[in-house]
């Protein structure tokens, strides 16, 4: 199988590329070319490369005929936020492609109601970011209803080594961790019941494969890929506590009160994902596609820490 993979050198890209390649697909990875990718494989050699900014592509409207033109199988899109961008690769490779799938998130849904989340709950979304991608979700569903090969798998929060993950505050600040490592207190907003739900970069890489196996369980469908299980805020810091040899100590601050003792930049993104508080379930990617998980976000999170710990 011939596959371009959109992104193929970012957070998801640096695992799915090679295993892609390792599993005998042809791999054509596009990218911009400024960084290194998180991991090491001797793939990287020997995979084909298609330098460019797409944001000045889509611009000048070549983008999708430039993806187009490389006469791939499938297109794995891991970097495409606007419904602008989704419509113009989609017109530019109609009657050209056998299987266009789009990376989304589990932002789509907005705010958590009956949990697990299924992937038929309603769509309410809130911020730009689940609003855009959830746009796009609806456009590429409904292009499969007509017959277009898409579909959609909405990641959960990424943790890999090499970059920093959500942390128990629901932010990304490293010295949570490091707090919790010298066994001083932690404050947790409010009661530290909202949940946040990760996945490892390698899993959401296995379930892209999986995806492409499973051709006709998943045109025109959309799936979760999270962990087995989300993590309450204060579930999460006290078993990494235990994890780093501490005792957990922590406090419960009002939100209010408590986002005027950190910056404003980690305030405003622990509120984002309080106010999400997804916890999603797995069961139709497991059903359809075979999707297994090989992390618990605790593991996926451990891996992490350790990766960046000197």
């Amino acid at each position: 199988m011939h596959v371009a993979i959109i992104g193929g050198t970012g957070h998801i890209g640096s695992y799915l590329t090679p295993r892609l390649f390792e599993l005998g697909c042809s791999v054509i990875c596009i990218c911009r070319g400024e960084k290194t990718p998180y991991r090491n494989s001797p793939a990287w050699s020997q995979i084909s490369y298609v330098y460019c900014d797409r944001d000045t592509e889509e611009s000048a409207g070549s983008f999708g005929e430039r993806i187009r033109s490389l006469s791939p199988d499938a297109v794995i899109d891991l970097t495409c936020y606007t419904l602008e961008s989704a419509i113009q690769l989609t017109n530019a490779l109609r009657g050209n492609v056998q299987h266009l799938l789009h990376c989304g998130t589990i932002w789509v849904h907005g705010h958590s109601v009956e949990v697990p989340t299924t992937e038929s709950a309603p769509r309410t979304p809130f911020g730009d970011y689940g609003i855009r991608k959830a746009a796009i979700e609806r456009y590429l569903i409904r292009e499969a209803e007509s017959g277009f090969p898409a579909t959609v798998l909405h990641p959960g929060h990424l943790v890999g080594p090499g970059w920093n993950p959500i942390n128990p505050q629901g932010n990304f600040n490293p010295e949570v961790f490091a707090t919790l490592a010298r066994g001083e207190e932690l404050a947790l907003p409010n009661l530290g019941m909202e949940t946040v739900h990760h996945v490892h970069a390698d899993d959401v890489a296995r379930a892209f494969v999986c995806a492409l196996q499973q051709r006709e369980a998943a045109l025109g469908q959309a799936f979760h890929v999270v962990s087995p299980r989300a993590l309450t805020l204060r579930g999460y810091a006290e078993r990494t506590s235990e994890w780093l040899g501490q005792k957990p100590r922590l406090r419960f601050v009002p939100y209010d009160e408590w986002k005027s003792a950190v910056g404003e930049r980690d305030a405003r993104v622990t509120y984002d994902h309080i106010s999400h508080s997804p916890n999603c379930s797995i069961e139709k990617a497991s059903a359809l596609l075979g999707y297994t998980p090989r992390y618990t976000s605790l593991a996926a999170i451990q891996e992490c820490i350790a990766h960046l710990r000197p």
